[in-house]
C-alpha cells in the first residue's frame, strides 16, 4: 500500500482559499496527502481555524500568534491552553521570532514566544516555531523556558545546518518546506539530507512558497508531494520510504492516529 503524506504546516483559514476547501482536499487526496495541520497566526483568526477541523476529520489545527503579529490579542497562557483544550488542536504555534521584517527593540517578541513554551508545557502540547534571523535568540530560549520537555518542530526550515543541528540536540523535529526545490536553495538540500529520517517532517507553508514547478502560484497542501519527492532524491530513497516516515513522524509528535 502507498504511504499517504502529510502536510506538516499551511494556513487553509486564510482568505485566499476561502470557498476553495472542497477542491483542496479533493486534490490532497489525488496527490496522496492523507492530512494537514493548519498552523494558528492570530486568536482573531482562530475560530476559524477550528471550523475548518471540525468539518474535515483530516485536518489538525495549532493555536498561536505569529511574532510578526503587532496588533490584535496578545496571547496569554491562560487564554492558549483553554483554546488547546479543543480536540483537533495538537500544538501551539506558530510561535517563535522573526527579526526579518520588523525593527527596534524585540522584547515584546521574546517574552510572547516565552508565554506559547510555558502554555505548551502547561497543556502536554508540543511547539511550532518560526524564526528567521533570529535563530541564536530562539534556541537560547527554548533552551532557558526547557522547552525539550514538549519538543516540537522548526517549520520551513531555512537557517544553517549548524542551527539545524542545535535544533535537533535539544530534541526538535525539522520541517522542510517547498524551499528545497528551488535550484538556489543548496543550504536548504544539505538540510533536508543531514536530518535523521525519525526527526523530518514536509509542509506547503501554503498558499506561500509553491515547490517547483508551481513556483510563483498560489501554494496548496496537494503540493507537499513535490517537496516530499525532491527530499527523497536529495537522501536517496524511494518517496514512499520518504512518506512512510514522515508520517509516523508527523502522528508521534502530535499525538494523533495514523490515519493520514
Amino acid at each position: 500500500m502507498t504511504a499517504l503524506l502529510v502536510d506538516s504546516h499551511c494556513h487553509l483559514d486564510f482568505p485566499d482559499f476561502q470557498g476553495k476547501e472542497e477542491q483542496l482536499l479533493a486534490a490532497m487526496s489525488e496527490h496522496g496527502v492523507g492530512s494537514a495541520l493548519i498552523a494558528g497566526v492570530t486568536l482573531e483568526r482562530f475560530p476559524g481555524v477550528i471550523a475548518l477541523v471540525e468539518r474535515f476529520k483530516n485536518l489538525y489545527a495549532g493555536v498561536g500568534v505569529h511574532p510578526d503579529t503587532e496588533e490584535g490579542e496578545e496571547p496569554s497562557i491562560e487564554r492558549l491552553t483553554g483554546l488547546a483544550t479543543h480536540p483537533r488542536v495538537v500544538a501551539i504555534g506558530e510561535t517563535g521570532l522573526d527579526y526579518f521584517r520588523l525593527q527596534g527593540d524585540m522584547e515584546w517578541q521574546r517574552e510572547r514566544f516565552r508565554i506559547h513554551i510555558r502554555a505548551a508545557k502547561q497543556c502536554r502540547k508540543p511547539l511550532i516555531i518560526h524564526t528567521r534571523e533570529a535563530a541564536v535568540d530562539t534556541l537560547q530560549i527554548l533552551v532557558e523556558e526547557q522547552a525539550t520537555e514538549v519538543g516540537g518542530v522548526f517549520h520551513c526550515f531555512t537557517e544553517t545546518p549548524e542551527v539545524a543541528r542545535a535544533a535537533l540536540d535539544i530534541g526538535f523535529h525539522i520541517s522542510i518546506s517547498g524551499i528545497v526545490t528551488f535550484k538556489n536553495a543548496q543550504q536548504i538540500k544539505e538540510v533536508a539530507a543531514l536530518v535523521p529520517l525519525d526527526r523530518l517532517l514536509v509542509e506547503t507553508d501554503s498558499p506561500y512558497l509553491a515547490p517547483v514547478p508551481y513556483r510563483g502560484k498560489q501554494n496548496q497542501p496537494a503540493w507537499v508531494r513535490h517537496v516530499a519527492e525532491e527530499v527523497a532524491r536529495l537522501r536517496g530513497i524511494g518517496v514512499d520510504a520518504l512518506a512512510a516516515a514522515t508520517t509516523a513522524n508527523f502522528c508521534h509528535l502530535f499525538g494523533v492516529q495514523e490515519n493520514a
